[in-house]
Order: C-alpha cells, then sequence, then structure tokens
C-alpha cells in the first residue's frame, strides 16, 4: 500500500481534483518542506504503483513539466486498502456493509446504495460481470 507521505500526496490531488506537476504538489502542500529530489521520488513510486498517471505537460516558467492525476477515486483506494488487509474475505463484505448502513442516516442515500445494489446483482445474474470502483 502507499506510505504517509504517498498518501499525503493522493490526498492533495483528489482534493484538488486536476493534474498537478510537481513542483505545483510542492508548493500546495504547505505544511510540507519537500525536496525536489524527494518529491519526484514518491511520484516515481506513484507512478509504479499504478496510483497516478501523466496525463500531460503544463509550462512553468521556461520549462514543462509533466502533470499527474489520480489514477482512481479515493473510495475505491478506500475500498482497495480493505480489500488487501491481512484476513479479509468476500465473506466479510456483508458486516462491512452493515457497519455502512449502520452509520448511514440519510434515507435517499440509503434508497441510492440499495438501487446501486439492485444494479450490481441484476449484472452479476446477466453475465455482466464488469466492476467499477472509480467514483
Amino acid at each position: 500500500m502507499l506510505t504517509k507521505s504517498e498518501e499525503e500526496i493522493m490526498n492533495l490531488l483528489w482534493e484538488v481534483g486536476e493534474p498537478l506537476a510537481s513542483s505545483e504538489i510542492v508548493s500546495k502542500s504547505v505544511n510540507r518542506t519537500w525536496r525536489k529530489s524527494y518529491i519526484n521520488l514518491l511520484i516515481n513510486s506513484l507512478l509504479n504503483k499504478q496510483m497516478i498517471e501523466v496525463v500531460g505537460v503544463k509550462q512553468m516558467t521556461k520549462n514543462y513539466a509533466r502533470t499527474f492525476q489520480p489514477t482512481m477515486s479515493k473510495y475505491a483506494y478506500s475500498v482497495k486498502r480493505i480489500f488487501s488487509q491481512k484476513g479479509f474475505k468476500e465473506e466479510n463484505i456483508p458486516d462491512l456493509f452493515a457497519e455502512i448502513i449502520a452509520n448511514t442516516e440519510n434515507p435517499e442515500i440509503l434508497d441510492k446504495m440499495q438501487s446501486q445494489l439492485d444494479e450490481r446483482k441484476q449484472e452479476l445474474l446477466s453475465g455482466n460481470n464488469s466492476q467499477s470502483y472509480s467514483a
């Protein structure tokens, strides 16, 4: 999974919601004093873990810099973390889902969850087993 510093970069990218160059990541990380070499190591690690992707280039002063964006939503990453926990099995999903339901106060959200559950069940029954974690 991700280190604390990698998670900080991911949280920044999710929060900003637009591709950023490494220098922009540094400047927007106000509570951090990351060196250029360290931010490049973090970005390369995130690229290797397929958590971010290069989506373009942007002119930064005299030079051009690659811009990066997340490859998955914050929620998809949260699910990935849960599913990768040691000992977590598909049979644990109902207990996890029950906790989410118990902590949901808005009936409209519960209706939406029911609709998504019904839709996913129909996909599985019809043989269309495509999974989508991104939001």
